[in-house]
């Protein structure tokens, strides 16, 4: 087998994103309130300080796939099919790229992430919940601080 030609973070990021008709915040909410399945996939602690959105269906990412896969034997009962509309969502918009792609890979095509994340979905006045310390800083307006 020959190695796999070398990639930057970026290259797969713009791969997963060229893949995807992502959702600018109120459109991801517009998206929930008819019917999307929005999965909130930060880690415990990334949610204590920044907060949460009350309709999110918490799924960490390193469980993700399996309980979203229709087909698998470790799914929840929200993944009912593969016309299921997912919009991931985590701090920035950066990990629910790779994440939706992935679940799109899976088949469930109408997977999508929200444009900014959590900072960006705060930030539009839409619901949201607790946080302890606020939003966490940012070391780059272009990079993630805190994936997830």
């Amino acid at each position: 087998m020959s190695p796999r030609p070398r990639r930057t973070i970026e290259d797969v990021l713009a791969e997963a994103r060229a893949g995807l008709d992502r959702l600018e915040p109120r459109e991801a909410w517009d998206a929930v309130r008819a019917g999307a399945l929005l999965v909130d996939i930060r880690p415990a602690a990334q949610r204590l300080v920044e907060g949460e959105v009350p309709q999110a269906l918490i799924i960490e990412r390193n469980v993700l796939e399996w309980r979203l896969d229709p087909a698998g034997s470790h799914r929840i009962p929200a993944a009912t099919g593969y016309d299921v509309q997912v919009i991931v969502l985590c701090s920035e918009g950066y990990t629910s790229s790779l994440a939706a792609a992935a679940l799109a890979d899976l088949g469930l095509h109408r997977s999508t992430d929200v444009v900014g994340g959590f900072h960006a979905w705060v930030a539009a006045g839409l619901p949201a919940t607790g946080g302890s310390l606020g939003p966490a800083p940012r070391l780059h307006e272009e990079r993630p601080l805190l994936v997830g």
